[in-house]
Protein backbone atom coordinates (compact mmCIF):
# COMPACT_ATOMS: atom_id res chain seq x y z
CA UNK A 1 0.00 0.00 0.00
CA UNK A 2 1.29 3.45 -0.93
CA UNK A 3 -0.35 6.46 0.66
CA UNK A 4 0.05 8.95 -2.13
CA UNK A 5 -2.13 11.93 -1.34
CA UNK A 6 -3.62 11.24 2.10
CA UNK A 7 -6.31 8.93 3.41
CA UNK A 8 -9.38 11.18 3.45
CA UNK A 9 -9.82 13.25 0.30
CA UNK A 10 -13.03 15.24 0.06
CA UNK A 11 -14.44 15.91 -3.40
CA UNK A 12 -15.34 19.49 -2.59
CA UNK A 13 -18.49 21.15 -3.90
CA UNK A 14 -18.25 24.37 -5.88
CA UNK A 15 -20.11 27.22 -4.15
CA UNK A 16 -22.12 29.60 -6.32
CA UNK A 17 -23.47 33.02 -5.45
CA UNK A 18 -27.05 34.21 -5.97
CA UNK A 19 -26.26 35.06 -9.60
CA UNK A 20 -24.85 31.60 -10.32
CA UNK A 21 -21.23 32.73 -10.44
CA UNK A 22 -18.50 30.78 -8.66
CA UNK A 23 -18.06 32.18 -5.14
CA UNK A 24 -14.31 31.87 -4.70
CA UNK A 25 -14.22 33.34 -1.20
CA UNK A 26 -16.86 30.91 -0.03
CA UNK A 27 -14.85 28.14 -1.69
CA UNK A 28 -11.73 29.13 0.23
CA UNK A 29 -13.69 29.17 3.49
CA UNK A 30 -15.20 25.76 2.81
CA UNK A 31 -11.78 24.34 1.89
CA UNK A 32 -10.38 25.49 5.24
CA UNK A 33 -13.41 24.06 7.06
CA UNK A 34 -12.98 20.65 5.44
CA UNK A 35 -9.25 20.49 6.19
CA UNK A 36 -9.99 21.44 9.80
CA UNK A 37 -12.60 18.65 9.94
CA UNK A 38 -10.83 15.48 8.89
CA UNK A 39 -9.79 15.96 5.26
CA UNK A 40 -6.17 15.26 4.34
CA UNK A 41 -6.77 16.72 0.92
CA UNK A 42 -9.34 18.00 -1.54
CA UNK A 43 -10.36 16.92 -5.01
CA UNK A 44 -11.26 20.13 -6.83
CA UNK A 45 -13.51 20.15 -9.91
CA UNK A 46 -14.66 16.57 -9.75
CA UNK A 47 -18.22 15.34 -10.24
CA UNK A 48 -19.22 16.75 -6.84
CA UNK A 49 -17.72 20.08 -7.88
CA UNK A 50 -20.08 20.19 -10.90
CA UNK A 51 -17.11 20.09 -13.25
CA UNK A 52 -19.19 19.59 -16.44
CA UNK A 53 -20.69 23.07 -15.99
CA UNK A 54 -17.45 24.87 -15.12
CA UNK A 55 -15.45 26.76 -17.72
CA UNK A 56 -11.72 26.24 -18.12
CA UNK A 57 -11.03 29.61 -16.50
CA UNK A 58 -13.24 28.75 -13.53
CA UNK A 59 -11.45 25.45 -13.02
CA UNK A 60 -8.04 27.10 -13.11
CA UNK A 61 -9.14 29.75 -10.62
CA UNK A 62 -10.59 27.12 -8.28
CA UNK A 63 -7.31 25.20 -8.34
CA UNK A 64 -5.42 28.40 -7.59
CA UNK A 65 -7.81 29.22 -4.76
CA UNK A 66 -7.41 25.75 -3.24
CA UNK A 67 -3.62 25.89 -3.38
CA UNK A 68 -3.68 29.37 -1.87
CA UNK A 69 -6.17 28.53 0.90
CA UNK A 70 -4.98 25.14 2.13
CA UNK A 71 -2.08 24.04 -0.05
CA UNK A 72 0.34 24.33 2.86
CA UNK A 73 -1.69 21.95 5.04
CA UNK A 74 -3.49 19.60 2.63
CA UNK A 75 -3.04 18.00 -0.75
CA UNK A 76 -4.87 19.40 -3.76
CA UNK A 77 -5.95 17.03 -6.50
CA UNK A 78 -7.26 18.65 -9.66
CA UNK A 79 -10.01 16.95 -11.63
CA UNK A 80 -8.55 17.31 -15.12
CA UNK A 81 -10.13 14.40 -16.95
CA UNK A 82 -12.73 14.86 -19.70
CA UNK A 83 -13.95 12.82 -22.66
CA UNK A 84 -11.36 14.54 -24.84
CA UNK A 85 -7.73 13.48 -24.51
CA UNK A 86 -6.44 16.77 -25.88
CA UNK A 87 -8.59 18.77 -23.47
CA UNK A 88 -7.54 16.56 -20.57
CA UNK A 89 -3.88 17.10 -21.46
CA UNK A 90 -4.39 20.86 -21.58
CA UNK A 91 -6.09 20.98 -18.18
CA UNK A 92 -3.45 18.68 -16.69
CA UNK A 93 -0.65 20.93 -17.93
CA UNK A 94 -2.39 24.00 -16.50
CA UNK A 95 -3.02 22.31 -13.14
CA UNK A 96 0.60 21.21 -12.95
CA UNK A 97 1.76 24.77 -13.58
CA UNK A 98 -0.56 26.07 -10.84
CA UNK A 99 1.08 23.77 -8.31
CA UNK A 100 -1.48 21.11 -7.37
CA UNK A 101 -0.27 17.83 -5.84
CA UNK A 102 -1.94 15.38 -8.20
CA UNK A 103 -4.57 15.00 -10.91
CA UNK A 104 -7.72 12.90 -11.03
CA UNK A 105 -8.46 11.60 -14.52
CA UNK A 106 -11.85 10.03 -15.10
CA UNK A 107 -12.51 7.35 -17.69
CA UNK A 108 -13.61 9.17 -20.87
CA UNK A 109 -17.38 9.32 -20.86
CA UNK A 110 -20.00 9.30 -23.62
CA UNK A 111 -17.69 8.30 -26.50
CA UNK A 112 -17.13 4.74 -25.15
CA UNK A 113 -13.50 4.10 -26.18
CA UNK A 114 -12.22 0.51 -26.39
CA UNK A 115 -9.92 -0.72 -23.63
CA UNK A 116 -6.83 -0.06 -25.76
CA UNK A 117 -8.11 3.50 -26.18
CA UNK A 118 -8.21 3.88 -22.40
CA UNK A 119 -4.57 2.86 -22.15
CA UNK A 120 -3.62 5.37 -24.82
CA UNK A 121 -5.73 8.11 -23.19
CA UNK A 122 -4.34 7.72 -19.69
CA UNK A 123 -0.82 7.32 -21.05
CA UNK A 124 -1.05 10.57 -22.98
CA UNK A 125 -2.43 12.49 -20.02
CA UNK A 126 0.15 11.06 -17.63
CA UNK A 127 2.92 12.07 -20.03
CA UNK A 128 1.79 15.69 -19.70
CA UNK A 129 2.76 15.92 -16.01
CA UNK A 130 5.25 14.71 -13.44
CA UNK A 131 2.50 14.61 -10.80
CA UNK A 132 0.79 11.48 -9.46
CA UNK A 133 -2.16 10.51 -11.64
CA UNK A 134 -5.25 9.03 -9.98
CA UNK A 135 -7.27 6.94 -12.41
CA UNK A 136 -11.00 7.31 -11.78
CA UNK A 137 -13.03 4.21 -12.62
CA UNK A 138 -16.78 4.85 -12.34
CA UNK A 139 -18.74 2.61 -14.72
CA UNK A 140 -22.13 3.80 -13.45
CA UNK A 141 -21.50 7.25 -14.91
CA UNK A 142 -19.25 6.61 -17.90
CA UNK A 143 -20.84 3.35 -19.15
CA UNK A 144 -17.59 1.39 -19.52
CA UNK A 145 -15.47 -0.34 -16.87
CA UNK A 146 -11.68 -0.34 -16.80
CA UNK A 147 -11.08 -4.08 -16.98
CA UNK A 148 -8.44 -5.71 -14.74
CA UNK A 149 -6.15 -6.43 -17.66
CA UNK A 150 -6.35 -2.78 -18.71
CA UNK A 151 -5.66 -1.65 -15.14
CA UNK A 152 -2.52 -3.80 -15.17
CA UNK A 153 -1.32 -1.90 -18.24
CA UNK A 154 -2.08 1.43 -16.59
CA UNK A 155 -0.06 0.36 -13.55
CA UNK A 156 2.94 0.18 -15.87
CA UNK A 157 2.77 3.94 -16.49
CA UNK A 158 5.34 5.48 -14.13
CA UNK A 159 3.25 8.25 -12.58
CA UNK A 160 -0.09 6.43 -12.50
CA UNK A 161 -0.03 5.96 -8.74
CA UNK A 162 -3.59 5.43 -7.56
CA UNK A 163 -7.12 4.44 -8.51
CA UNK A 164 -10.37 5.96 -7.34
CA UNK A 165 -12.59 2.92 -7.68
CA UNK A 166 -16.35 3.57 -7.70
CA UNK A 167 -17.14 -0.05 -8.40
CA UNK A 168 -18.05 -2.57 -5.68
CA UNK A 169 -16.37 -5.67 -7.12
CA UNK A 170 -13.96 -6.65 -4.32
CA UNK A 171 -11.95 -9.02 -6.49
CA UNK A 172 -11.34 -6.19 -8.94
CA UNK A 173 -10.34 -3.90 -6.08
CA UNK A 174 -7.97 -6.51 -4.63
CA UNK A 175 -6.21 -6.79 -7.98
CA UNK A 176 -5.61 -3.03 -7.97
CA UNK A 177 -3.85 -3.35 -4.60
CA UNK A 178 -1.86 -6.32 -5.89
CA UNK A 179 -0.65 -4.15 -8.78
CA UNK A 180 0.94 -1.81 -6.23
CA UNK A 181 -1.49 1.03 -6.85
CA UNK A 182 -3.02 3.04 -4.02
CA UNK A 183 -6.71 2.11 -3.83
CA UNK A 184 -9.21 4.82 -2.91
CA UNK A 185 -12.91 4.13 -2.43
CA UNK A 186 -14.88 6.13 -4.96
CA UNK A 187 -18.16 5.36 -3.21
CA UNK A 188 -18.30 6.32 0.45
CA UNK A 189 -19.74 2.99 1.58
CA UNK A 190 -16.68 1.18 0.15
CA UNK A 191 -14.10 2.78 2.44
CA UNK A 192 -14.03 0.06 5.10
CA UNK A 193 -14.32 -2.88 2.66
CA UNK A 194 -11.42 -1.43 0.67
CA UNK A 195 -9.34 -0.88 3.82
CA UNK A 196 -9.78 -4.58 4.54
CA UNK A 197 -8.23 -5.30 1.12
CA UNK A 198 -5.26 -3.02 1.72
CA UNK A 199 -6.76 0.20 0.39
CA UNK A 200 -5.69 3.69 1.45
CA UNK A 201 -8.96 5.46 2.19
CA UNK A 202 -11.51 7.29 0.10
CA UNK A 203 -12.32 10.17 -2.17
CA UNK A 204 -15.45 11.10 -0.31
CA UNK A 205 -18.57 13.23 -0.42
CA UNK A 206 -20.11 12.58 3.01
CA UNK A 207 -16.93 13.94 4.62
CA UNK A 208 -18.36 17.41 3.98
CA UNK A 209 -20.46 16.69 7.09
CA UNK A 210 -18.88 13.67 8.86
CA UNK A 211 -15.19 14.17 8.10
CA UNK A 212 -13.85 13.66 11.65
CA UNK A 213 -15.74 10.38 12.05
CA UNK A 214 -14.42 9.01 8.76
CA UNK A 215 -10.87 10.02 9.67
CA UNK A 216 -11.27 8.33 13.07
CA UNK A 217 -12.60 5.16 11.45
CA UNK A 218 -9.51 4.89 9.27
CA UNK A 219 -7.21 5.64 12.19
CA UNK A 220 -8.81 2.89 14.28
CA UNK A 221 -8.50 0.41 11.44
CA UNK A 222 -4.84 1.27 10.94
CA UNK A 223 -4.24 0.85 14.68
CA UNK A 224 -5.72 -2.65 14.60
CA UNK A 225 -9.03 -1.78 16.26
CA UNK A 226 -11.12 -3.31 13.51
CA UNK A 227 -14.20 -3.65 15.70
CA UNK A 228 -14.04 0.04 16.55
CA UNK A 229 -13.73 0.90 12.87
CA UNK A 230 -16.73 -1.28 12.02
CA UNK A 231 -18.74 0.39 14.77
CA UNK A 232 -18.07 3.84 13.29
CA UNK A 233 -18.82 2.51 9.81
CA UNK A 234 -22.23 1.40 11.06
CA UNK A 235 -22.84 4.77 12.72
CA UNK A 236 -22.11 6.44 9.38
CA UNK A 237 -24.95 4.61 7.59
CA UNK A 238 -27.31 7.64 7.77
CA UNK A 239 -24.63 9.78 6.11
CA UNK A 240 -24.42 7.24 3.28
CA UNK A 241 -28.21 7.25 3.03
CA UNK A 242 -28.10 11.04 2.74
CA UNK A 243 -26.14 10.82 -0.49
CA UNK A 244 -28.90 8.76 -2.09
CA UNK A 245 -31.66 11.27 -1.44
CA UNK A 246 -30.91 13.06 -4.74
CA UNK A 247 -28.20 12.95 -7.43
CA UNK A 248 -24.83 14.22 -6.26
CA UNK A 249 -24.18 17.02 -5.31
CA UNK A 250 -27.79 18.08 -4.72
CA UNK A 251 -28.14 16.35 -1.34
CA UNK A 252 -24.73 17.29 0.03
CA UNK A 253 -25.28 20.96 -0.80
CA UNK A 254 -28.58 20.78 1.07
CA UNK A 255 -26.75 19.17 4.00
CA UNK A 256 -24.11 21.89 4.03
CA UNK A 257 -26.80 24.53 4.17
CA UNK A 258 -28.44 22.79 7.12
CA UNK A 259 -25.20 22.72 9.13
CA UNK A 260 -24.45 26.38 8.43
CA UNK A 261 -21.87 25.93 5.66
CA UNK A 262 -24.06 27.10 2.79
CA UNK A 263 -22.55 26.56 -0.67
CA UNK A 264 -25.29 28.22 -2.70
CA UNK A 265 -27.33 26.68 -5.47
CA UNK A 266 -26.49 24.46 -8.42
CA UNK A 267 -26.06 24.97 -12.12
CA UNK A 268 -28.48 23.53 -14.63
CA UNK A 269 -29.21 20.79 -15.44
CA UNK A 270 -28.99 20.20 -11.68
CA UNK A 271 -31.52 21.86 -9.39
CA UNK A 272 -31.61 22.49 -5.62
CA UNK A 273 -33.19 19.91 -3.35
CA UNK A 274 -36.98 20.00 -2.99
CA UNK A 275 -38.60 20.61 0.39
CA UNK A 276 -39.20 16.88 0.73
CA UNK A 277 -35.57 16.10 -0.11
CA UNK A 278 -34.35 18.70 2.39
CA UNK A 279 -36.50 17.08 5.07
CA UNK A 280 -35.02 13.67 4.26
CA UNK A 281 -31.49 15.10 4.36
CA UNK A 282 -32.24 16.68 7.75
CA UNK A 283 -33.46 13.33 9.06
CA UNK A 284 -30.24 11.66 7.92
CA UNK A 285 -28.13 14.34 9.60
CA UNK A 286 -30.08 13.97 12.82
CA UNK A 287 -29.66 10.19 12.84
CA UNK A 288 -25.95 10.62 12.09
CA UNK A 289 -25.63 12.91 15.11
CA UNK A 290 -24.62 15.91 13.01
CA UNK A 291 -27.79 17.91 13.74
CA UNK A 292 -29.87 17.93 16.88
CA UNK A 293 -33.38 16.59 16.37
CA UNK A 294 -36.06 19.28 16.23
Amino acid sequence: MRIVLGEVLTAIVTPFDSDGAVDYERFRSLARYLVDHGSDGLVVCGTTGESPTLSNDEKLELWRAAVDAVGDSATIVAGTGTYSTAHSIHLTEEATEIGVDGVLVVTPYYNKPPQRGLVAHFGAVAAATHLPVVVYNIPSRVVINIEPETMAQLAGIENVRAVKQAYPDLDHARRIVDLGLALYAGDDDLILPFLELGGVGGVCVHTHVVGPAVKRMIELYRAGDHDGARRIDEELRPAIELLRVAPNPIAIKAALSLIGEDAGGLRLPLLPATDDEVARVRDCLERAGVLAAV
